[in-house]
């Protein structure tokens, strides 16, 4: 399938690893010239390597409020236009609600909240011109509320909330908005959970990996390739009927409406 995204421009955040670098990827290999944030910038150049012109290297914290709409300049200034945000940067602390600090809920809301509710603000003129994309990697945790992820659940809830809310200007405006809800993939912090749950138990990572996903009710865990490419499909126009959609990406975890 022609996803039809050559020539097109993106920027991801969190492009440094995980998800974030296999969105990256993906959308370069469909002929997208993609602005790369995070705060690495050692990282984001070993991702860029190979990329060449296709990706820009823009290291920032997206906690600065400024960030955000330098992002989206330099990225017109470099390639002219922009298509497609994918805001994918953020995670946030789990521990005993009680045991959280104001500091920890700050930084939660900070980086993936309100870098991403910025990141849209400042894109959107270039986003009506381009009659682009946003596309928000959330997370299930914003559906089903668990003790132990209380800021994580609140950042997700209210991401999916806003992902309704740009969604409805965005049909006026001409801007697609959507969101995609990961739920376990092979990423860094997944492995550091395996490693515990490994040592815990006394098992090899494997089979560690293995009961881990049991628990949760799934055949396996994801790879981050599978969330890149779907997020390459809601980019595109083959997906021009989606808006204001939410997809739970979790092998089926998700069982609620």
């Amino acid at each position: 399938m022609d996803l039809q995204l050559a020539g097109k421009v993106a920027i991801v955040t969190g492009a440094s690893k995980g998800i974030g670098r296999a969105i990256a990827q993906v959308l370069a290999s469909e002929g997208m010239r993609v602005t790369a944030v995070a705060r690495s910038r050692d990282r984001l150049a070993e991702l860029a390597a190979p990329l060449g012109n296709l990706c820009l290297v823009h290291a920032a914290d997206l906690t600065d409020p400024a960030a955000p709409a330098a992002a989206v300049a330099a990225t017109v200034e470099r390639f002219g236009r922009l298509d497609v945000v994918v805001n994918n940067a953020g995670s946030t602390t789990r521990g005993d609600f009680l045991a959280l600090s104001d500091a920890e809920w700050a930084d939660g809301f900070g980086l993936k909240f309100f870098a991403a509710m910025r990141l849209s603000r400042a894109a959107w003129p270039h986003l009506q011109s381009s009659r682009g994309s946003i596309i928000n990697i959330i997370g299930i945790g914003g559906r089903t509320g668990s003790a132990e992820f209380a800021i994580g659940g609140a950042v997700n809830a209210a991401l999916m909330n806003l992902t309704k809310v740009l969604a409805d200007r965005g049909v006026k405006d001409g801007v697609r908005v959507n969101a995609i809800n990961p739920g376990g993939i092979k990423t860094d912090r997944l492995t550091t959970r395996v490693r515990r749950f490994a040592a815990e138990r006394g098992l090899d990572l494997a089979e560690a990996e293995r009961q881990m996903a049991r628990t949760l009710g799934v055949a396996r865990f994801g790879e981050p390739e599978e969330i890149a490419r779907l997020v390459a499909f809601l980019a595109s126009p083959q997906a021009a009927f989606c808006q204001g959609a939410i997809v739970d990406a979790d092998g089926g975890q998700t069982r609620t409406l």
